[in-house]
């Protein structure tokens, strides 16, 4: 058969880095790891094509090609989703879906799709293939178990191009721990915590090195410390050791519990494989919306301390912030602004609260009669899916106070520089300049320390780095890149 692979088109929001990608002429992010997944669990006789419509666009003549055109998105690319399946079925193409956006929203697709394969495709896709030899297939596959993640494949990078992204990605885990109340990980993954072998991740890596990848990888796991035993004993180590033999060819960006703080030689090993970036899900510092939210990982601590803790061990600190909860008083917009200027978290991803259709807080919110449909799967665009205790427009209005607080050029500016003066990165994680990297710095000397309102800030912090502490120089022109980024997405804020 011949497969077409379709990931859909992201919307330019604070995570597609749309504007930040100009500057090292990439394309997209991060590849679709998932349809390449998917791509290694095809019969190996298939003829497969990708298209991921980040990096270029879906043609008639790629669709008239295939058999089945296999479509795998998340809520935030709904809207692309929608085009796609309008082409397909416009050319008669037959429509196989998956992932996170059919899973929580397969009754919103049953007419337009074939084949539904929901769930994890290690399970539910061998018996849609099985079926379809058969000519039987059904419309819809699910499952209530959780894959064995160790017979997972390696995922087939040979169907990208792989210069077109700022980073690869993999996959070490599968499930979370623990149990916040907005979060459909555990619906849609489990509680569990399951892991794939440490030979599995070599092989990836190897693969990884194989193709002639030398940057960044992120590990995708929604929490990377699930099982700090194993990691310790097992997987870091062998990181550790496969780094040093390959010279050090990448640095790694991962997803962590707040509780990484409280140990030291977890954090200590993390840096020593290359580790450079955890992301946390910090949401809010009042202590009630995290109770209310089930975030009991971040209650009766002191998360600025528990952020310098790990910038203080040498990672980069990205977190999530959330603002909309029932016990969210006018109050929270400033503290949100205090506590992120104060922490010195750089890249803070700030959003306003939504219901996915999996989590628990939908359902409590559809038991209190409050669930709307507005939302679009971008909760940075001021658009909402249910009814908020406090006043919708002073809510809208407060968000938009926060964005303007954290990322004018002042506060940004200002934050990076209470970042840099207690942030040392060790030797193994300091940025190495590249050709794209010069190209870039001159980009950036160009369009934003000439053209934008910000180039004053710009030119004191290149300065700054450069006389006081230039091993930070790489990642000061990184940030204002972000920063420039973060602006044209908030528009408005100068």
């Amino acid at each position: 058969m011949n497969i077409l692979l379709v990931h859909p088109k992201y919307p330019t929001t604070y995570w597609s880095y749309k504007h930040a990608l100009k500057f090292i002429s990439k394309k997209a992010t991060n590849p679709p790891l998932g349809l390449l997944t998917v791509a290694s669990l095809l019969p190996p006789d298939w003829n497969k094509k990708l298209v991921d419509m980040n990096v270029t666009s879906l043609r008639d003549k790629d669709l008239l090609w295939a058999d089945y055109v296999y479509i795998s998105a998340m809520s935030v690319q709904m809207h692309s989703v929608k085009d796609v399946i309008s082409k397909c079925k416009l050319l008669k193409k037959k429509i196989v879906a998956g992932g996170p956006l059919f899973t929580a929203e397969f009754e919103s697709f049953k007419t337009d799709v074939d084949h539904l394969i929901l769930n994890e495709a290690e399970i539910t896709l061998p018996h849609f293939l099985d079926d379809l030899q058969t000519e039987h297939a059904k419309k819809i596959y699910h499952t209530d178990e959780y894959a064995d993640i160790t017979t997972s494949p390696v995922p087939d990078f040979s169907l990208i191009d792989v210069s077109k992204y700022a980073m690869l990605n993999l996959q070490y885990t599968r499930g979370c721990p623990f149990n916040c109340e907005f979060c459909d990980i555990t619906a849609l993954l489990g509680h569990k915590v399951r892991l794939k072998t440490t030979a599995q991740i070599i092989d990836e890596l190897d693969n990884i090195k194989k193709i002639g990848w030398k940057g960044p990888v992120f590990f995708v796991d929604d929490n990377f410390i699930g099982n700090k035993s194993i990691l310790k004993k097992d997987l870091l180590p062998a990181i550790i050791n496969w780094m040093h033999k390959n010279n050090n060819p990448f640095i790694f960006t991962t997803e962590a519990s707040i509780n990484l703080a409280d140990d030291q030689t977890l954090m200590q090993m993390m840096v020593q494989a290359g580790f450079a970036k955890v992301f946390i899900g910090i949401e809010t510092p009042d202590e009630a919306s995290l109770a209310e939210c089930n975030k009991f990982q971040n209650n009766n601590r002191d998360l600025v301390q528990s952020v310098k803790a790990i910038q203080s061990a040498g990672m980069e600190v990205m977190a999530g912030f959330i603002v909309g909860f029932d016990h969210d008083t006018p109050s929270i917009f400033q503290r949100q602004i205090d506590f992120i200027q104060k922490s010195g978290i750089i890249s803070a991803m700030v959003g306003l609260l939504n219901a996915p259709r999996k989590t628990q807080l939908y359902k409590r919110l559809m038991h209190e009669g409050r669930i709307t449909n507005d939302w679009s799967g971008d909760n940075t665009n001021y658009s909402l899916n249910f009814i908020p205790v406090m006043n919708k427009q002073e809510l809208l209005n407060g968000y938009q106070k926060i964005l303007h607080g954290i990322y004018s050029s002042k506060a940004y500016y200002k934050r990076i520089g209470i970042f840099f003066k207690n942030f040392s990165p060790p030797e193994n994680l300091r940025k190495k300049l590249t050709f794209i990297d010069i190209i870039a710095l001159f980009k950036s000397m160009i369009i934003i320390g000439v053209f934008t309102k910000s180039r004053w800030y710009y030119w004191e912090l290149f300065f700054w780095c450069v006389f006081r502490k230039p091993e930070l120089f790489p990642l000061a022109i990184t940030y204002s890149i972000y920063g420039y980024h973060y602006r044209r997405v908030f528009k408005g804020i100068s």
